[in-house]
């Protein structure tokens, strides 16, 4: 394999760091020019409230919600962002009352890590074969 391909680096580009702000025994490195290096992925400025939504279908037991204890049957789920914090809401499919599900809320300090929030929570909860 050439270098060229190793490292991608290109003829005439400026090589890149060697490392991204750390050295080997584990101290800071001095300043280094590395895109993107601290950075938070941009979440296409959704900062305010947001929402995900997902028909599921719990296993035995249903899930549990703070305002009428278990719900069961076809539901819809909830992910809900806003004001740093992250609550999951379940509803009987196509009803009007939501329900917030018990323990199903955090503080998420990153918006963008909402699809994995609400990807994890529908991994948990549907569970249509029991």
């Amino acid at each position: 394999m050439s270098e060229e391909a190793a490292t991608g680096a290109t003829a005439g580009a400026e090589p890149a760091p060697a490392a991204a702000g750390m050295t080997a025994d584990g101290s800071a490195e001095t300043a280094a020019a590395v895109p993107g290096a601290g950075m938070v992925a941009d979440s296409g400025g959704a900062t305010g409230p947001q929402s995900r939504t997902a028909d599921i279908v719990p296993g035995p037991g249903g899930v549990m919600t703070d305002e009428v204890g278990v719900v069961t049957g076809d539901l819809t789920l909830r992910t809900e962002y806003a004001d740093g914090k992250v609550t999951l809401r379940v509803q009987y499919k196509d009803a009007d009352e939501w329900y917030a599900v018990t323990g199903g809320s955090v503080a998420l300090t990153d918006p963008a890590a909402v699809d994995a929030v609400h990807g994890i929570a529908v991994g948990l909860l549907n569970r249509p074969e029991g």
